[in-house]
């Protein structure tokens, strides 16, 4: 299984955010890097010497999963294994991510903050591409915000969901939590495909309300 490791984001102070594409879904692998070389390591994907390759000689800490489905977390037991990381995912998928890798993540949720030396990220909870989907807002002075969606923000729309219920819960977190707290120039890192900035989605908001996905 052949992975793409991508050109890297260099931010001030030194940290930078790495991108290897993965399995048969090209799941987006997210590697925020110091240059200590203690990283923090998003969404394992289905092919683990790929990611080992992206992780190189950096000491991954933690491993953070955006949410429970399997192109998401196929390599999360091999990754956690070898680097010894703390895993932590939301609340309400903790479960499935368990059953499905035997690896129990610690929970965080909306509000938490996760603090890796200088690597600062803020758990927002988004709940409708699955019950326990986060993003991640890699806080950085003198850079726009970063904000790793996963599957719940892509350019273009939300994440995919199953009902109205779901697609309803999903738009008013998007809104509620990502649109109305953060600027115009927050970059947007999704689990597939390129990335996208709020300023570029925010007028599109009533056009994703009214199709309905």
């Amino acid at each position: 299984m052949s992975s793409h490791i991508q050109i890297p984001i260099e931010l001030p102070g030194g940290l930078s955010i790495h991108r290897s594409i993965e399995g048969v879904l090209d799941t987006n692998v997210w590697l925020i890097r110091q240059p200590s070389g203690v990283a923090v390591l998003i969404d394992p994907a289905d092919n683990a010497p790929g990611i080992q390759s992206l992780i190189g000689d950096d000491d991954v800490a933690l491993v953070v999963v955006t949410h429970q489905h399997a192109d998401h977390i196929e390599a999360l037991r091999e990754i956690a294994k070898t680097t010894e990381a703390d895993v932590v995912a939301g609340t309400p998928d903790c479960t499935a991510i368990e059953f499905h890798t035997s690896v129990r993540p610690d929970p965080v949720w909306h509000g938490d903050r996760i603090e890796v030396d200088d690597i600062v990220l803020d758990v927002i909870g988004l709940v409708g591409h699955t019950p326990g989907g986060i993003a991640l807002a890699l806080i950085t002075d003198g850079a726009p915000v970063h904000i790793f969606s996963g599957d719940s923000l892509f350019p273009g729309g939300p994440g995919k969901t199953l009902n109205p219920e779901d697609f309803q819960s999903l738009m008013t977190d998007l809104e509620e939590k990502i649109f109305d707290q953060y600027g115009d120039d927050t970059v947007i890192l999704p689990g597939h495909g390129e990335g996208t900035t709020l300023g570029k989605e925010r007028s599109h908001i009533d056009e994703w309300w009214a199709r309905g996905w």
